[in-house]
């Protein structure tokens, strides 16, 4: 099953149980989910996917900081609510000591040298670590590792 059909069907079984507040969320997922698929017009694959929900992700945690900021609790606690159902679309997170393995196979792989090279490893990085990882901490790694 796709991820797709999976989070569909997840809609399904929130409307039938009358779960409000987790079907306005998966409601936002589809519809940014098919936005992509329209303005691309492209069917997205699960990997484009974890992009959009990462993306989706990203402006709730941004969201949850304005709102704590302005001591507008209710509506952190209700972009937070959003983060944890999103969250269970993601594929599982690698540990830190994973990701530094991979970053380290990634550069021994392509040979970079120094921080001219970033590029070159993110462009490798990327479609391996997205979604399993946080690419800010990814980047760090390699600034690290093409610093040192």
């Amino acid at each position: 099953m796709t991820l797709k059909a999976r989070i569909t069907e997840d809609m399904k079984t929130a409307m039938k149980a009358k779960e409000s507040a987790k079907l306005g969320a998966i409601r936002l997922l589809l519809a940014a989910v098919k936005q992509k698929e329209v303005d691309e017009r492209i069917e997205l694959d699960d990997a484009a996917v974890v992009a959009v929900i990462e993306k989706l992700t990203k402006q709730r945690k941004d969201s949850v900081t304005q709102y704590e900021a302005a001591g507008r609790q209710e509506l952190a606690d209700a972009e937070k609510f959003e983060i944890a159902v999103l969250a269970a679309y993601l594929p599982e997170k690698m540990s830190s000591e994973e990701t530094a393995a991979t970053v380290a196979a990634a550069v021994a792989e392509t040979g970079a040298k120094g921080p001219a090279d970033m590029g070159k490893l993110m462009g490798v990085l990327k479609p391996r670590l997205a979604g399993k990882a946080d690419m800010a901490e990814v980047s760090k790694l390699v600034k690290a590792a093409l610093a040192g």
